[in-house]
């Protein structure tokens, strides 16, 4: 059976022995603060846990690391769950063009894991606010999402897997395949044998 799947629930090894945990944080851009956090946190229920703006010379200085060209922007954070975060810069308004979300090195949509019971109660919570969304939809076998746009046109998912109950769901477990389910789609990429067994090589037969 694959590393993966016997690994601790929080955490994963590459052959490389490279421990992961899960996302630290994810960072997205709004040019709306204020609208954000009245969604995040007053729609959905994500309790902010920081706000703060850039410190002077991280933004269009030598000390940039990897923020956004602007100076002094406000960056917020909000718990997402597992001892994650979602993160927010605020753009000024007008400098940076709407994205597309289909573009390459563009972010498509990013799905939250829920419980049947909170999928349920965000619903309500979009209903209660007549904010369209779409679903429950089986994504994947024994996986069900809702998908719906933030006030910044970031598309969103929350996905549950009622086979867990009301626990935390176990994801990886749920969608992993055997060698052979895996091949029947890694043969149309490569037909190098070689390739083909190194890349099933965490898979169970």
């Amino acid at each position: 059976m694959a590393e993966v799947v016997l690994a601790e629930r929080d955490r994963s090894r590459t052959e490389d022995k490279i421990d992961y945990f899960g996302v630290h944080h994810l960072a997205l851009n709004t040019d709306d603060m204020k609208m954000t956090v009245d969604f995040y946190a007053g729609v959905l229920g994500m309790r902010l846990v920081h706000a703060m703006k850039v410190p002077p010379g991280l933004g269009t200085g030598a000390g940039n690391r990897g923020n956004p060209p602007f100076e002094e922007i406000r960056h917020y954070f909000f718990d997402m769950g597992r001892d994650g975060l979602l993160a927010f810069f605020e753009m000024p308004k007008g400098a940076k063009q709407k994205g597309d979300r289909n573009a390459l090195g563009a972010m498509q949509h990013v799905s939250f894991a829920v419980s049947p019971q909170s999928q349920a109660c965000i619903c309500e919570r979009l209903e209660a606010h007549k904010i369209p969304y779409d679903g429950p939809l089986e994504i994947l076998p024994g996986i069900f999402s809702i998908y719906v746009f933030d006030p910044n046109d970031i598309r969103l998912e929350f996905s549950c897997q009622p086979s867990n109950g009301e626990g935390e769901p176990r994801i990886v477990p749920q969608v992993t395949q055997t060698k052979a389910e895996a091949l029947s789609e890694l043969r149309s990429l490569s037909g190098n044998e070689q390739w083909l067994v190194w890349a099933t090589g965490g898979l169970r037969e």
